[in-house]
Order: C-alpha cells, then sequence, then structure tokens
C-alpha cells in the first residue's frame, strides 16, 4: 500500500530527483575522499598543520569515513548513518581545515574549500531529513 506522499511524490518526479541528487552527492563525496589516500602522507601533513590531534589516525579514519558515508548515501544503505557520518564529517573539518579568517596568508584555495564544504554540509543537511522520512 503506497500513502499520499509517495504517490504525489513519484507524480511529480520529486523522488526520482532526489534518487539522482542522492547518487551524484554521494559519488561526489566518496570519489573526492578517495582522493585523499592517493597522497596520505600530504592528507596527513595537512591535518597536522592545522593542529588535528593524531593526524596518522585521524585523517585516514576520516577518509575513509567519507569513502564508505559518500557510498551508503549514493546507494541509500543505511541511510540515517551514512548522512550523519557526513553531517558530523563537514561540521568538524569545514572550519577547522579551511579556517581562511584566521590565516592571512591563506590562499584563494582554502577559501574556496569552506565554500565548496559549506555547499556539500547544506546538501548533507537535506539529505539527513530526508532519512528520518
Amino acid at each position: 500500500m503506497t500513502s499520499d506522499t509517495e504517490r504525489v511524490e513519484s507524480v511529480d518526479g520529486s523522488a526520482a530527483l532526489s534518487r539522482i541528487g542522492r547518487v551524484l552527492f554521494g559519488l561526489g563525496l566518496a570519489l573526492q575522499a578517495s582522493e585523499d589516500f592517493r597522497d596520505m602522507d600530504g592528507t596527513i601533513e595537512y591535518a597536522e598543520s592545522a593542529g588535528v590531534p593524531m593526524p596518522e589516525l585521524a585523517a585516514p579514519f576520516a577518509s575513509g569515513m567519507m569513502v564508505v558515508a559518500g557510498l551508503g548515501i549514493a546507494l541509500w544503505r543505511l541511510p540515517r548513518v551514512a548522512t550523519g557520518a557526513a553531517v558530523a564529517f563537514l561540521a568538524v573539518v569545514t572550519p577547522t581545515m579551511h579556517d581562511f579568517w584566521n590565516d592571512e596568508d591563506a590562499s584563494k584555495g582554502d577559501r574556496l574549500a569552506f565554500f565548496g564544504n559549506l555547499a556539500m554540509f547544506g546538501a548533507a543537511l537535506a539529505f539527513l531529513r530526508e532519512a528520518y522520512k
């Protein structure tokens, strides 16, 4: 038996759009995080420069968590856990690793990374809400 909400979503196509959005967002997160593993020494060094405690453990853990969270969102498996992990990661990493306002010599890349993460944080929050419907 389908609910009125499910019927409305299937009629107006919002369910399909949401599904496409989740796949694109999740794959984007997973692929971006997988790039960290190509140069884990650089990732650890960057985390260390930002004052992350135990960067040799935190960096690979965070990158792995985002790969798994991204795939979970893309496949919509354990969506509450996957979206919650993405929200938690982005809430912590965005202001910690890309705090361009605290660095006079901050590159344009730090500013761009901050606003990119901010956009991903917004999307993760929207999908977290969807996971709890």
